[in-house]
């Protein structure tokens, strides 16, 4: 098959933007491998390092892991979805930036990791 007999396709047109769109799957991907990641480190530590066992804290360290695990299967989910409706709106010339996402992504990781913090240092201020 020479050059002559290939057809273009949509895709074809598009190739950059489809490429970017794969980078920041991919980015996604990374980023979920990260926090379920993290979730799993944080059980580990707890329960490896610990020196006195308290059952609540305990409790809620599994809860904080396993939340932290879920949050990445969730975003592997929206990650999957979201490049498919990308590359959906790239074929179709209706692409729009996803500002509102951005802004409920950015305000949900500063909301969880305040509060993750401010439950952290209560608890080193009770003991």
């Amino acid at each position: 098959m020479d050059k002559q007999d290939r057809k273009p396709t949509i895709d074809s047109k598009y190739i950059q933007q489809h490429l970017a769109n794969e980078r920041t799957y991919l980015a996604w991907i990374r980023t979920a491998i990260a926090m379920a990641g993290i979730g799993f480190v944080f059980l580990n530590l707890h329960f490896t390092l610990q020196i006195k066992v308290l059952r609540l804290e305990d409790q809620v360290v599994a809860a904080v892991g396993f939340i932290a695990f879920l949050l990445g299967i969730a975003t592997i989910v929206f990650a999957t979805v979201d490049y498919f409706n990308k590359q959906k709106q790239i074929n179709n010339q209706s692409f729009k930036s996803p500002i509102r996402m951005v802004f409920v992504v950015s305000i949900s990781l500063v909301v969880v990791m305040s509060v993750l913090m401010a439950s952290y240092f209560m608890k080193q201020s009770i003991l």
